[in-house]
């Protein structure tokens, strides 16, 4: 239940807002999940993030840090 509300509230943030907030370290940390989990995903809308969010527990731990600290925002 609470990863839905996660992804939810996810997929209602901006995702440019979202990648305008991050510094290139951040978004390194997250860069290798992404092409292995999310690289057909169209940006925009938050659907990115929600895509890594919904990856779950096969995140690295160092973006699991990256969209944990996005969540607290």
């Amino acid at each position: 239940m609470l990863r839905t509300v996660l992804i939810a509230a996810f997929l209602c943030a901006s995702g440019a807002a979202f990648s305008q907030n991050l510094t290139a370290e951040q978004r390194a940390a997250c860069m290798g999940d992404y092409q292995k989990y999310c690289q057909g995903v169209t940006p925009g809308g938050g659907r990115i993030i929600a895509c890594l969010s919904a990856a779950g527990d096969k995140l690295t731990p160092d973006c699991k840090k990256v969209l944990s600290a996005a969540e607290k925002k």
